[in-house]
């Protein structure tokens, strides 16, 4: 099932990375020295491999 941004963001969120900044619609989020931008776009989800990525940078996976 994809996701869309808002949820990958709230998956961040739980999950202790903190939100550094936001610049346009994409928000930027940090743990441990790492940051990752989180596109927001409405309710629109990501696509497969972007999707996939964020899950890998996040260790959700």
């Amino acid at each position: 099932m994809p996701m869309s941004g808002k949820e990958m963001l709230k998956l961040y969120l739980q999950n202790d990375w903190e939100l550094d900044h936001v610049n346009g619609s994409h928000h930027i989020v940090i743990k441990n020295g790492i940051s990752v931008s989180i596109p927001v776009h409405s309710n629109k989800d990501l696509k497969k491999g972007l999707e996939q990525k964020l899950l890998k940078l996040g260790g959700f996976k």
